[in-house]
């Protein structure tokens, strides 16, 4: 079984900054890519940014220069550093991690349950 669960969302004024955590735990042999999406009302699921056990990064085009990705390997965690908030950044941000129960297995995709971020005045 593997749990995926984030934490760090709130409300935050335009301009300001969070940080997301996304922690997966359970029985785990290995995890590839880590990443970011968001749900605004209406609208469909977005990628936000991901990032590979390696360390590399892709953002989508309207957080670059804003968020940055990145992770802890030893504890199976990947942040969401936001800056520069605005009100369109509000949405349920869920976190992804791609994961290998046994060396055997295929990679299979697991989500959170989604936390919410308000930007607002």
């Amino acid at each position: 079984q593997v749990q995926v669960v984030e934490s760090g969302g709130g409300l935050v004024q335009p301009g300001g900054s969070l940080r997301l955590s996304c922690a997966v735990s359970g029985s785990i042999f290995s995890i590839d890519l880590m990443g970011w999406y968001r749900q605004a009302p209406g609208k469909q699921r977005e990628l936000v940014a991901t990032i590979t056990s390696g360390g590399s990064t892709n953002y989508t085009d309207s957080v670059k220069g804003r968020f940055s990705i990145s992770r802890d390997n030893a504890k199976n965690t990947v942040y969401l550093q936001m800056n520069s908030l605005k009100p369109e950044d509000t949405a349920v941000y869920y976190c992804n991690a791609r994961v290998k129960i046994t060396r055997w297995d295929y990679w299979g995709p697991y989500w959170g349950q989604g936390t919410q971020v308000t930007v607002s005045s």
